[in-house]
């Protein structure tokens, strides 16, 4: 799907320095750091389904844990 971005100047400016730099597109890393974001982000939705199923399951030994 298509889609339009527009930047401020200073942050496009910006892009366009670092893609010069490594010798690529602006699309090419924007591409990139949307990709990582949604890596990331999907971790971390992973991992805080598995700290609270642990602190689902394990509630009264967290608990023994805490009084002791």
């Amino acid at each position: 799907m298509a889609m339009t971005l527009r930047f401020p100047t200073e942050l496009d400016e910006a892009l366009q320095r670092l893609a010069d730099a490594r010798h690529t597109s602006k699309h090419s890393l924007v591409l990139r750091a949307v990709e990582e974001l949604v890596i990331s982000e999907t971790k971390t939705d992973q991992v805080m389904a598995s700290v609270e199923r642990t602190l689902e399951r394990d509630a009264e030994l967290l608990q023994r844990l805490e009084d002791a």
